[in-house]
């Protein structure tokens, strides 16, 4: 694979980063579509959310590029003490999406250690995320990072 290139997101990424969220909200409702939400057209509520976030100073969108084209993206804030969830302040990355066509090359990596780096530099002590339990591709990037597991969420419906 080319070069990949990690940098922030612009506005005039929105709707690639559309493309790769509504995507990712896809793949989770396929997973769980009693637990994971849906809409009609996540793409154009997903690229127009993440690019709020761009500006916003405890956030960060992060793009991997090759050639001029968005092969991915990265989302992940800082976070403060959660009493709810026993867990001091952190960055916590909400988001991580690679096209199918870049998959297993490193670009997931190179998005994971950006937003890390990022969220370190923001004075971030820790890294947290959560990880949809039919997903052992994503949980296994996590793991090769030195991520470990500490939570198990479990849904019921009503």
């Amino acid at each position: 694979m080319p070069t990949v290139q990690i940098r922030p997101a612009a506005q005039s990424d929105e709707a690639a980063l559309g493309r790769y969220g509504g995507a990712l909200m896809r793949l989770h409702h396929d997973f769980d579509p009693q637990r994971f939400i849906m809409t009609e057209h996540p793409e154009q509520g997903y690229g127009r959310f993440l690019v709020s976030r761009i500006d916003e100073p405890e956030s960060v969108v992060l793009v991997a590029e090759v050639d001029g084209e968005v092969l991915g993206y990265a989302f992940a804030s800082l976070e403060g003490m959660s009493w709810m969830e026993l867990r001091g302040p952190c960055g916590f990355v909400h988001d991580v999406y690679v096209d199918e066509r870049a998959r297993r090359s490193g670009v997931g990596s190179q998005l994971m250690r950006g937003a890390m780096e990022w969220l370190r530099a923001h004075g971030a002590p820790r890294v947290v995320l959560q990880s949809a339990a039919r997903n052992p591709g994503a949980q296994h990037l996590f793991e090769s990072l030195g991520f470990r597991h500490t939570m198990i969420e479990m849904t019921l419906e009503l």
